[in-house]
């Protein structure tokens, strides 16, 4: 009996290690991004007992009412070049506080599979962070992922449909499974906030292909909208500034600063 209870804890001990994040690589992060970041500035927020860092840059012209939660891709960090980097950072100069922050992490070489145990931890970091936007004086916050940082904001918003104004998922995933975590139909479904749906030419199958069917989960919300950006790839490295323009232009037609 004592040796099955030993056995049991074990399994329960390395089910929590395995669904936890790696908090060493992002520590790696969070060194080199306080020796590195000239925009902006480091912050660090607290969710579920764990810390976790956030580069907040502030508008220029305005007093940071309308804020953007910048989300990266799978195993990145906050200022990822190019496309992260440059949101974060021409945002700003737009009249748009944005603040980037560290999703949870997976080891190096992990799968997406790996990534969807992370998603509530990753919910309670966005929670976390809205929260210091609004502390901070932000009225209206729109949320912006890339990639798997689409999916987990997509998930975020399917459990507290109110908790933003605006959406902008680019390169948005839809995987073939069955874990709650991944029903983006059901998430996009639900989303009757303004919503910019947008994806590359030679992006990932499982955008590419799902494009249309994105549209028509969609098709109930009147303030959805799907870019496609040409001749791009999933890591748009050839003309991030285009996308970066197209996410202004929408935000700025939808979300109108005061």
């Amino acid at each position: 009996m004592i040796g099955r209870i030993a056995t049991l804890c074990g399994l329960l001990a390395l089910t929590a290690v395995v669904n936890a994040s790696d908090q060493q690589r992002e520590l790696v992060y969070a060194n080199d991004l306080q020796a590195s970041i000239s925009v902006g500035h480091i912050v660090w927020l607290t969710s579920e007992n764990q810390r976790f860092l956030g580069v907040l840059t502030e508008a220029e012209r305005t007093d940071n009412k309308n804020a953007v939660l910048v989300l990266h891709d799978m195993g990145q960090y906050p200022d990822q070049q190019p496309l992260v980097h440059g949101l974060r950072t021409a945002l700003s100069q737009y009249d748009w506080t944005t603040f980037a922050i560290q999703l949870p992490l997976r080891e190096a070489g992990a799968s997406a599979e790996d990534y969807y145990a992370l998603f509530d931890e990753a919910r309670s970091r966005i929670q976390s962070a809205v929260e210091f936007l609004r502390n901070n004086g932000a009225e209206n916050v729109a949320v912006v992922g890339v990639g798997i940082g689409a999916e987990m904001a997509a998930y975020a918003l399917s459990l507290d449909p109110n908790a933003l104004f605006a959406l902008v998922t680019i390169s948005l995933p839809v995987p073939e499974s069955s874990l709650p975590q991944t029903k983006i139909g059901d998430f996009i479904k639900n989303i009757a906030l303004p919503f910019l749906d947008i994806y590359a030419e030679f992006d990932w199958p499982d955008v590419v292909e799902t494009a249309r069917q994105r549209r028509m989960w969609a098709k109930d919300n009147p303030v959805y909208r799907q870019i496609r950006i040409d001749n791009e790839s999933h890591a748009y490295r050839f003309n991030p500034s285009l996308v970066i323009k197209r996410v202004y232009s929408w935000l700025a037609m939808n979300l109108t600063p005061n």
